[in-house]
């Protein structure tokens, strides 16, 4: 039967269909915000759809009722059908171009007559584009960029992609008869932003045995290659994956090494060669006379280097081996150690469900404060907050926090705009309103770097900014940063005490480790914020804590790793010191 996560992709790409063919906006936005309400359900589809509920859904209507019960009961929906056959196949790969939205793209298609990438590419690289209505010869250019970008990022994968797909494929090989140690290693066990495939080590008696089972996963389109000892697939997902299957003897050294980094192994392999010893993926020799030294686990490979365990975090060969021997690795920060959970919005402004809903839901994960960043009147395109709204969230706020009778608390805060001056969106009389405050920028990307960078230096100098949300701007695959001196902000938030979120939205983790290690030297405190928009997005927080683990963050550098009292207590410091 179809998942939810298919029946929000098909309702997604109704919408973008609709866009494409000129349909009415209205439309187009219901079913987009239809795929976000179907892919927040904590309910099962078909349950919904046998108890006659789906309709009572805010935002789901009789004809949305009608095509998610057909699609969810026949696996197929005539309608999504009959819309594709009306375009290209290829003119829903254009929308990954940064600065190609639908508009653009149907002005292209019916101006020009053209729906391949290889004809939009050839039409941009000829001049065609810029005379066209609302183009011009620099988004010419920005789509010529755009175009090569999509296709330097065509083979990597976001973090939920390949986690999905990695978990899914393990859970698959552990439960086969034989099955010793298995796990997954590469980039997906190091928390990277993005993967190109997924690797996976595994012992077993019956090697063979293992690999039909991952070969015959419903989840493979392509079988690439099968040996003896290792098997690569295609998925319908996206990714490619491996399986090597070694001797339960060589299991930790293989691990290790298909965990990575290349860097990380080879300066591994020169400490091992100082000691008189050799290291590969098989085996740790003695040099002299090639006997290997038997090692129950990847633990006891850095024990016998004279190192201990270092995160698969961090093995990226930037210092992790130094501070290892020295003994100053840190304790790197865990879920258990996150209190609450800070910047997330509600149906106040573009989320989806209620301040109470929201509540509830980080409650459930063990957390014991959220603050509600919902977001102000310059993004009017989001449901931004006009000053009376904000009055009502707020006594709507209190009312709740006197419901919860001290349990839990829901902070008032707000993502403020930073507007393109450097200030914010708000007077400073009503700022001043706010437990919390997160300043970002969603408009004016396209400022050059120094006008960003002191636009931002501007927003970090108000006293009431506490913390700056998704610092860059960027979308993984998607969009680049924008224009900016990122480590002159960072500068500029560490000396004045504001702290730099790492925005764990798995298409932002922004900051990113980089900046993370810079601001944690110059003593920037972090917050890893979901920036969540309906309850099941709270969950998102897991990839930011990858991202800080990534980044040498402690539980004493992420501000939700405060109590409650702690928190409100740095909050009321930290403006004081800057002159609130």
């Amino acid at each position: 039967m179809i998942d939810r996560a298919e029946v929000a992709d098909a309702l997604e790409e109704i919408g973008l269909l609709l866009e494409l063919l000129g349909e009415n906006p209205f439309k187009t936005r219901a079913y987009a915000n239809a795929a976000r309400i179907v892919r927040a359900l904590d309910t099962s589809l078909p349950d919904l759809i046998a108890r006659g509920e789906l309709g009572e859904l805010k935002g789901i209507g009789p004809a949305l009722v009608d095509k998610i019960t057909t699609l969810v009961t026949t696996g197929e929906l005539p309608y999504l059908d009959g819309l594709r056959k009306q375009l290209p196949a290829e003119m829903l790969s254009w929308l990954k171009i940064p600065g190609l939205g639908p508009k653009k793209a149907r002005a292209i298609h019916v101006t020009l007559g053209i729906g391949t990438l290889a004809e939009l590419t050839q039409a941009a690289k000829d001049g065609k584009l810029r005379d066209l209505p609302g183009f011009g010869a620099a988004t010419e250019k920005k789509i010529l960029a755009g175009i090569a970008r999509v296709a330097e990022n065509a083979s990597r994968f976001l973090r939920p992609v390949v986690l999905k797909e990695a978990e899914r494929l393990l859970a698959r090989l552990s439960s086969v008869g034989g099955v010793g140690r298995a796990q997954v290693g590469g980039s997906v066990r190091r928390g990277a932003e993005t993967s190109k495939d997924i690797d996976i080590v595994a012992t077993a008696t019956d090697s063979e045995a293992v690999m039909d089972a991952f070969v015959s996963d419903p989840g493979v389109v392509e079988i690439v290659g099968r040996g003896p000892t290792k098997c690569s697939v295609r998925l319908k997902a996206g990714p490619n994956a491996d399986l090597r299957v070694v001797p339960e003897e060589s299991y930790p050294f293989a691990l290790m090494y298909f965990t990575g980094s290349k860097a990380h192994n080879v300066s591994l392999r020169g400490r091992a060669q100082a000691r008189g010893m050799k290291l590969n993926e098989y085996a740790l020799m003695r040099e002299s006379d090639g006997r290997p030294i038997a090692c129950a686990d990847e633990a006891e490979i850095y024990r016998k280097l004279g190192l201990p365990f270092i995160p698969p975090e961090l093995r990226e060969d930037l210092g992790e081996i130094e501070a290892a021997e020295s003994g100053s690795l840190p304790r790197l920060v865990e879920r258990g150690d996150l209190k609450g959970i800070l910047h997330c919005h509600s149906n106040w402004s573009d989320g989806t469900d209620t301040i109470e809903a929201m509540a509830a839901s980080a409650q459930a994960l063990g957390m014991t404060y959220l603050g509600l960043c919902d977001h102000s009147r310059a993004a009017a395109y989001a449901g931004g907050m006009s000053i009376e709204r904000v009055r009502e969230q707020h006594r709507e706020i209190d009312a709740l926090n006197a419901k919860l009778k001290g349990a839990f608390r829901v902070l008032k805060g707000i993502e403020v705009d930073i507007l393109a001056d450097g200030t914010l969106d708000y007077p400073d009389e009503v700022m001043k309103t706010f437990d919390l405050v997160v300043a970002s920028v969603h408009s004016r990307f396209n400022l050059d770097s120094a006008e960003q960078t002191e636009r931002m230096i501007r927003a970090v100098s108000n006293p009431y900014v506490d913390i700056v949300g998704h610092p860059t701007g960027r979308l993984l695959l998607t969009r680049d940063p924008y224009p900016l001196d990122l480590f002159a902000l960072i500068d500029a938030a560490a000396t004045r005490g504001v702290a730099i979120e790492i925005n764990a939205h798995p298409q932002r983790l922004d900051l990113d480790p980089a900046g993370l290690r810079h601001g944690l030297a110059k003593g920037m405190k972090t917050s890893i914020n979901p920036d969540a928009h309906e309850t099941a997005g709270l969950t998102d927080i897991a990839y930011g804590i990858e991202t800080a683990r990534r980044g040498w963050c402690t539980a004493g550098d992420v501000l939700n790793a405060l109590t409650l009292p702690e928190l409100l207590t740095w909050l009321r410091e930290r403006r004081k010191r800057a002159g609130a």
